[in-house]
């Protein structure tokens, strides 16, 4: 099938490679613009783009993916598909209906549950114990298309967003290769998504990571989960902003944000419920580190207190 394909993270790049190893051919590939990455701020190539030039397939960044200008080059280049992975940009209704069978995306959740920018985040952060990806059609609302297809997947205890990303882009490039035949043959069935099951899952802010320390330990273990590696869980010590990178939950109380040792190397904070064990902590301006080696560094730390702001 002629595609056109739409991504730009991470979790867009394994579809890709999987929609060229499946012999599909790929006019073009729409990726977000270079911008400012990393504590330099040096502009860098979005994932997808990347991942495009080694494999030798024409790369377009358009600003905006609504300019005329650009809709006439998707048209100029005939897809019958247009592929859509973690784009980051709304496409209007002359893009949704240019390809004999549509713009199809790849969403990691299972729609209507966590329809918007960060699923995998929010699926974590909420506590969920499975998610998933869904194949669908695009319409111009914010993922209400109908499903093609959709598979389940656990959610590990102590997995990250960062390691549930990988595992879903995994899983996306399965089923999108998987789905596409069946698409042009005629032999899969649309089906509508039951709206008043829809849950939001809206893009994420720096501010999400602040630690709110009277909720329980497990509100937060899955807050610190679900915002690594970004934006990362966050709270003010001395005031200075510290990184909490790792934890687990203990029972057990303590005072919301109160820091206690129960070991020279076990460092706990008291939550609204439960204790946070805080495993790595990335003090501001310094490298990440051990709860250990935070405390051999931080000698009269216990008793201090995290504060919200």
């Amino acid at each position: 099938m002629r595609l056109i394909y739409m991504g730009t993270p991470e979790f867009a790049v394994e579809p890709l490679r999987a929609l060229v190893a499946a012999g599909h051919d790929i006019a073009g590939v729409v990726t977000r613009t270079d911008k400012p990455a990393g504590r330099g701020r040096t502009v860098a190539a979005p994932p997808v783009k990347r991942a495009a030039q080694e494999l030798g397939l024409a790369v377009f960044q358009p600003k905006r993916v609504r300019d005329p200008e650009f809709i006439e080059i998707l048209r100029t280049l005939g897809p019958e598909a247009i592929i859509v992975a973690a784009y980051g940009q709304i496409l209007p209704k002359e893009i949704l209906t240019l390809p004999k069978f549509g713009c199809i995306n790849i969403h990691a959740s299972l729609l209507p549950a966590y329809r918007g920018a960060a699923p995998i985040n929010w699926a974590i952060i909420r506590g969920e114990q499975e998610t998933g990806n869904t194949i669908m059609l695009m319409d111009e609302g914010m993922d209400t298309g109908a499903i093609l297809t959709q598979e389940r997947i656990p959610i590990g205890a102590e997995d990250t967003a960062g390691a549930l990303t990988e595992k879903l882009a995994t899983l996306g490039a399965k089923l999108i290769v998987s789905a596409l035949p069946l698409l042009s043959s005629g032999t899969i069935t649309p089906v509508s998504q039951d709206g008043s099951k829809a849950t939001m899952a809206p893009l994420l802010k720096k501010g999400d990571g602040l630690i709110d320390w009277g909720r329980s330990a497990r509100e937060i273990h899955n807050r610190v989960r679900g915002l690594s590696p970004w934006p990362g869980a966050f709270s003010e010590l001395d005031g200075k902003i510290v990184k909490i990178i790792t934890t687990g939950v203990l029972d057990g109380t303590g005072e919301p944000g109160l820091l206690y040792e129960k070991d020279k190397n076990t460092l706990v904070a008291g939550t609204g419920s439960g204790l946070l064990n805080i495993l790595s902590i990335q003090p501001e301006g310094k490298k990440p580190m051990t709860a250990g080696e935070f405390m051999r560094g931080h000698r009269e730390i216990v008793g201090k207190k995290f504060t919200n702001s």
